[in-house]
């Protein structure tokens, strides 16, 4: 793992990508208690589009192909890592980028969601998967409630949290 934050500082340093944080699996590992994943969730920003209009990953992909990195589907596999860039294009995960905690992985220091925006995305994103981690977050008391529910509001989604609540019998605050 801390090889591949090298590689993303050295992105960053060289111009290749600007703001970046670690979301997903492994930003919750850093909240939760350890279990296996098997990729790394890079959120980027800003996001590259295209002269066709689509978000762009050509600079990236050629950039780590040229350090000898290989692209594996929707991924690129970094020291034994599969990494997916994923283009911060929702409001939560904009904001999650540009507040994002800096954490240690070894000698080295990355960006990472918060815990709150973590449990926003993972709750915006509302696949099974996520909401189990949401109520692994919730349970685990590293979030401040209130920075979560501001959150929540004000990335509109009060209706989803209320239908989680519901649906998970989780007391709202």
């Amino acid at each position: 793992m801390e090889k591949v934050i090298q590689v993303l500082n050295r992105m960053q340093g060289d111009g290749i990508i600007d703001r970046f944080a670690i979301g997903g699996g492994i930003a919750a590992i850093q909240y939760l208690e350890a279990y296996l994943t098997d990729d790394i969730d890079v959120f980027i920003s800003p996001v590259v589009v295209g002269a066709n209009g689509l978000v762009s990953f050509g600079r990236i992909y050629s950039y780590l192909q040229e350090l000898g990195y290989n692209t594996e589907r929707e991924y690129i596999r970094i020291e034994g890592w599969l990494v997916q860039f994923v283009p911060a294009s929702e409001s939560v995960q904009e904001e999650a980028v540009t507040q994002a905690n800096r954490v240690a992985f070894g000698g080295e220091y990355t960006p990472i969601f918060s815990s709150e925006h973590l449990a926003v995305e993972l709750l915006r994103s509302g696949r099974l998967k996520d909401h189990t981690r949401v109520l692994a977050l919730l349970e685990s008391e590293q979030m401040d409630m209130e920075v979560f529910h501001d959150i929540i509001r004000r990335h509109g989604l009060a209706e989803k949290w209320k239908e989680f609540a519901v649906r998970y019998d989780w007391e709202q605050e």
